[in-house]
């Protein structure tokens, strides 16, 4: 499951205002690349994509790409600002390692590779 802090679920709610997607779904996802292996893909969709795990948090609909749910198991989504402007943080507890941006990830080499 998927946890957004209350200063991520006003930041999406904000966000889909500001694009006109009040009924969106915010879906997240990994892919190889990045400097630690994976990067986090996350986007506001219309619809969510066939086979995307479907939850909701903070009344926010969330969508999982299919092939990232291992990767995501656990996941807390936050939003921060400091002096170089805001961003979305991700906390994995599957990640070993992670970029000094923390938007690259890498996980145990036993893990597995479905993507």
């Amino acid at each position: 499951m998927i946890t957004l802090t209350p200063a991520a679920a006003q930041e999406v709610r904000r966000l889909k205002m500001a694009h006109n997607q009040a009924q969106g779904v915010l879906r997240l996802g990994v892919q190889p690349g990045g400097c630690a292996d994976f990067v986090y893909q996350l986007a506001l969709v219309a619809t969510p994509q066939p086979g995307d795990r479907h939850c909701t948090q903070a009344d926010i609909a969330i969508g999982i790409a299919a092939d990232s749910v291992t990767y995501l198991e656990g996941l807390q989504l936050d939003y921060t600002e400091d002096l170089m402007g805001g961003g979305f943080r991700f906390k994995n507890p599957q990640a070993i390692k992670s970029c000094s941006c923390g938007h690259s990830f890498a996980i145990a080499s036993d893990f597995g590779s479905g993507i």
